[in-house]
């Protein structure tokens, strides 16, 4: 059955899904699809995983590396759980089943569904990819209508606190003050209010008493070593952004950007 080729076991996993944790998550997934291919003669396994990507977005790292290693010719199969697991877009899901995988003579299965090219494909499978699109779509306005009833009731959304400032997985809602970054937005402050400097003269200062970037500021605070040459190089538009930043002066600001739902 095998050519020496890669039988790719493709997993994916996202809580956008809305599926059951445990039965959907990437562990359970290898397990099922390197059962499957042992009982049924595959070899030369090997794993492709994107976890915390939703099915929408086809820009996932591990699906760009498995179609690298399709269009190099080291794919013989594909093996998923089921549809949704490859994509939830019918159109791009139907490009890679019906054109992309057959050019590159690539065998497609996805256990749950009974898909198996090898055996002709399902006249219903274009039905059935729309359907997992459509089922994303409904969760995705869920999600964006609890995001919005949140942030109109007063409560902070966002998703990267603004520097100086942390929290926690178990309280989102919290901002502590980290106060090393939090002298540093101070000082900011204090140049730029009580003495009157520019934000290119306040760029250049920070660099010069060797305080990191805000970015490698975070970075470093969760424990992770850092080696860069413009660790300490600020820039004119860092200083800016924070002293627009509203939240230094207790405001809750919510909306700022909105990605339109595909």
């Amino acid at each position: 059955m095998q050519t020496g080729k890669i039988t790719a076991l493709y997993v994916r996993f996202s809580y956008d899904d809305g599926i059951d944790a445990e039965s959907g998550s990437i562990e359970h997934q290898k397990s099922l699809l390197r059962s499957y291919a042992e009982s049924n003669g595959f070899t030369n396994l090997s794993y492709y995983a994107d976890d915390g990507y939703t099915g929408t977005n086809f820009n996932r790292p591990d699906f760009q590396r498995m179609l690298g290693d399709i269009h190099k010719g080291l794919v013989s199969t594909v093996i998923v759980k089921d549809m949704s697991r490859l994509g939830r877009n019918y159109l791009m899901v139907g490009q890679y089943v019906e054109i992309e995988f057959p050019k590159h003579n690539v065998r497609f299965i996805a256990i749950s569904d009974n898909v198996d090219s090898a055996k002709g494909m399902n006249d219903l499978l274009p039905i059935h990819n729309l359907m997992n699109e459509w089922y994303s779509r409904d969760i995705s306005k869920k999600v964006r209508a609890m995001i919005r009833q949140k942030g109109n009731s007063g409560q902070s959304i966002a998703s990267k606190l603004p520097y100086g400032y942390y929290n926690t997985p178990e309280d989102k809602q919290t901002w502590l003050i980290d106060e090393s970054a939090a002298n540093v937005v101070r000082r900011i402050f204090d140049l730029y209010l009580n003495q009157s400097f520019g934000m290119y003269q306040i760029a250049r200062i920070l660099k010069a008493e060797g305080i990191p970037r805000p970015t490698y500021h975070r970075r470093m605070a969760k424990g992770i070593k850092v080696e860069a040459d413009d660790l300490c190089v600020w820039s004119a538009s860092v200083v800016r952004d924070i002293l627009q930043h509203r939240e230094y002066i207790g405001d809750t600001v919510n909306f700022r950007t909105e990605i339109t739902s595909a």
